[in-house]
């Protein structure tokens, strides 16, 4: 006989299956499974990574407001998932190569993005918004779930070449109903790839909430194609540090590709694009509000005497000071000549390249010829 499995209507509501270190309220509660792979963590290192949630707010809050002033196309917010950005991303080590999705600021910034790089690519400029190499960070990904095929090719020729690095790959709640999702970890698991798959569960595919796509915990996919996987609190940031750090030790000694689901909460929009006050209720996202990543570590320090008004102020005027930079940066970029596009497309002259040139160059003439 089958056992008896209930259906997960609600993840909110279900996040005691969940590994978690912080309580919502900021209580440090023991976990036998975690405790261990943070046992070198370090009030210094709690107030950085605390100093991190918040530059990486105020720098997704700046990139909102200069798409709301039209210097920007497109801003992919992460408010509310600054705990999982950051803990996963700080727990990587320096030749790791990351393959994120359009909403992963705060893990480009934890590997050393500069004030422009956040900026660049949803502005629509010459090149990826950050240097790939410098960073080892592949382009923000746009095509829903198509970093995680990237991720698992790289892993396989990591794994060919005996390189000690693990491939990452990020991706939303919506994504793992896609085929490239599941079609990359069939390959992961079948060649033992050392690859890292991190499902931010931020409840919405957009419109669509998490419970009517999984009714079961998404982590639960994963040892259905042979990969073990672990489920934590997305707004505990140690939890995030110390599942990351399971994972990719595992990956990195041989064992084959690991899985996150990390369960948050997109507290703005899809994008600058979308209204969620059109099929998000307003209760969901205030009791969401009390789950709030950095208030609960605030919470925290403060209660073992590790915070103070002073350093908050400190982190505050640093965060600031990020953001005026990426909006100065911003505002001094050079857009490049429509024509441009075609330089560099070939090394050398070619006559069809040539003709298309010049029926652009046509095509633009028309829109001076009306002013």
């Amino acid at each position: 006989m089958s056992p008896q499995i209930t259906p997960i209507v609600d993840t909110a509501q279900d996040l005691e299956l969940a590994e978690r270190i912080l309580t919502p309220d900021g209580a440090r509660i023991p976990n036998p499974q975690l405790d261990r792979l943070i046992s070198d963590v370090d009030p210094a290192q709690l107030r950085a990574l605390h100093r991190d949630m918040v530059v990486l707010r105020r720098i997704d809050t700046e990139g909102v407001a200069l798409q709301r002033q039209g210097q920007l196309g497109l801003w992919a917010p992460c408010q509310g998932q600054e705990a999982t950005q950051i803990g996963t991303a700080r727990a990587l080590a320096p030749q790791d190569f990351v393959f994120p999705s359009y909403r992963e600021t705060g893990v480009i910034y934890a590997r050393g993005a500069q004030p422009g790089d956040y900026v660049r690519m949803w502005r629509g400029e010459e090149g990826a918004g950050h240097d790939p190499a410098a960073l080892r960070v592949a382009p923000l990904q746009i095509i829903i779930g198509a970093q995680s095929l990237h991720a698992v090719g790289y892993a396989l020729g990591i794994r060919l070449e005996g390189a000690h690095e693990v491939a990452v790959t990020y991706f939303g709640d919506g994504a793992t109903s896609q085929g490239d999702v599941n079609e990359a970890m069939i390959f992961a698991a079948s060649y033992r790839a050392p690859v890292v798959f991190v499902c931010q569960n931020n409840h919405w595919a957009i419109s669509e909430p998490v419970a009517l796509q999984s009714q079961y915990p998404i982590a639960g996919r994963a040892p259905g194609f042979g990969i073990p996987s672990m489920r934590v609190d997305g707004n505990d940031v140690l939890a995030c540090l110390a599942a990351m750090r399971w994972a990719l030790d595992h990956a990195r000694s041989g064992k084959g590709p690991a899985y996150i689901e990390a369960v948050t909460y997109r507290m703005g929009p899809h994008t600058t694009a979308d209204d969620p006050t059109r099929y998000r209720p307003a209760e969901e996202l205030e009791a969401w509000r009390d789950r709030d990543p950095i208030a609960r570590l605030e919470t925290y320090l403060r209660g073992i005497g590790e915070l103070d008004d002073e350093h908050l102020a400190e982190t505050q005027a640093a965060a600031d000071a990020v953001a005026k930079e990426m909006r100065a940066e911003c505002l001094g970029m050079v857009t490049r000549e429509p024509l441009a596009v075609f330089d560099g497309v070939y090394a050398e002259p070619h006559a069809g390249l040539d003709r298309q040139r010049d029926e652009y160059a046509a095509y633009l003439a028309t829109f001076e010829s009306e002013v």
